[in-house]
C-alpha cells in the first residue's frame, strides 16, 4: 500500500429525499441503501465503503432529518445528528429543485458547531435550469462557509466522480479500514430486510410504508446452490396486514419477486424467499418493539 494512502469517514446529511441513498449507491456502485420517492426512507446510518488504489473512504447515509412523529421519527433524527461528531468530512445535501426551508436551515444551525469540512452537495441538477442553480448556490453560500460547493445528479452520476476525488484530496493519511472488495459493514441480513422494505415502500401507498419494519429471520444456504431466505414483514394494524398480502396473496407474491432479484444480486446465488406478515400495534412508539426489531438507541 502507497504511503500516501489517504483514509477517512464521511457523513452525508440533509432532508429527506434529497437523494442522499441514490448518491452512495452511484459511488459504491451496488445498492446497499434503499432508495424510494416517499421520504425517510432510511431509517439506520449505513455504512458505504468506497475503495480505490490510493484511498478508502466510509460514507455513512443517515436517515433524512425531519419532524419526528414517533419513538422511531425520535431515533432517526437523533441517530443523523450523532454523525457530526465521528466523522473526518460532511456532506450536506440539498434538492437543486426546492427552496432552502426550515429544515436545511435546523441542519444549517447544527452545522455551525462542526470543526471539520463541510461541503454543500446540490444535488438533481438535471431537473433545474442553469440560471435557478446559480441562485441555490448563492443562497447557501450566504448561510454558512462551505469547504466547496458541488452540482451534482446522483441518479445520471453528473459530476460524482470530481467530487469524490476532492473528497479524497481533503481527507487525512491514514489506513485502510476495511478490505478493498467489502461494500458496506452491515451483514447480508440486514441489506436483505432493507431490500424487502424498499418493495413494500415501492407497491404500498398513504400510511402503510411509514408502519412497516422487516425481520430477516433466517438466511440458509442449502447444498445445491440455492439460499433460503425467510422474512417477517411488521405491521402496525390489521388492515395494512390485509393491503400487504392482497387479494388472493398478490401483493405480497409481488413484492416477494421483486425483492428476490435484488436480493440474488447481492447474494451472487439462486435466493428463494419465503415471506410472512406480522401485526405488532404500535410498534414505532415502543422502545422494546424497536430495540427488538433494530433501531437500538446504543448504535448512536
Amino acid at each position: 500500500m502507497e504511503n500516501n494512502f489517504r483514509s477517512g469517514f464521511v457523513a452525508i446529511l440533509g432532508r429527506p429525499n434529497v437523494g442522499k441513498s441514490t448518491f452512495l449507491n452511484q459511488v459504491i456502485g451496488q445498492k446497499i441503501a434503499i432508495m424510494s420517492d416517499k421520504a425517510q426512507t432510511t431509517r439506520n446510518k449505513i455504512q458505504g465503503i468506497y475503495t480505490r488504489p490510493d484511498a478508502q473512504i466510509v460514507f455513512i447515509d443517515t436517515p433524512g432529518i425531519h419532524k419526528p412523529q414517533s419513538r422511531l421519527g425520535d431515533f432517526m433524527v437523533e441517530s443523523a445528528l450523532s454523525t457530526l461528531n465521528e466523522v473526518d468530512a460532511v456532506i450536506f445535501m440539498v434538492n437543486a429543485e426546492q427552496k432552502r426551508g426550515r429544515g436545511d436551515d435546523f441542519i444549517i444551525d447544527r452545522l455551525k458547531k462542526v470543526k471539520k469540512p463541510i461541503y454543500l452537495v446540490i444535488n438533481k441538477i438535471d431537473k433545474v435550469h442553469p440560471n435557478h442553480l446559480l441562485e441555490v448556490m448563492d443562497d447557501y453560500r450566504d448561510a454558512l462557509d462551505f469547504k466547496e460547493v458541488y452540482p451534482i445528479s446522483a441518479l445520471n452520476g453528473n459530476n460524482c466522480p470530481e467530487f469524490v476525488d476532492a473528497l479524497v484530496n481533503n481527507l487525512p493519511q491514514g489506513p485502510q479500514y476495511y478490505p478493498g472488495d467489502q461494500i458496506t459493514d452491515h451483514p447480508e441480513r440486514f441489506i436483505a430486510g432493507e431490500l424487502i422494505r424498499e418493495k413494500v415502500l415501492e407497491l404500498t401507498r398513504e400510511e402503510v410504508p411509514h408502519s412497516v419494519a422487516v425481520v430477516v429471520d433466517r438466511i440458509k444456504r442449502r447444498a445445491e446452490d440455492k439460499v433460503l431466505v425467510q422474512a417477517t414483514i411488521i405491521v402496525e394494524r390489521s388492515s395494512q396486514k390485509g393491503i400487504i398480502i392482497g387479494k388472493g396473496g398478490k401483493m405480497l407474491k409481488t413484492i416477494g419477486v421483486k425483492a428476490r432479484k435484488d436480493i440474488e444480486l447481492m447474494l451472487g446465488d439462486k435466493v428463494y424467499l419465503e415471506l410472512w406478515v406480522k401485526v405488532m400495534p404500535n410498534w414505532k412508539d415502543k422502545q422494546a418493539d424497536l430495540q427488538s426489531l433494530g433501531y437500538k438507541q446504543d448504535d448512536y
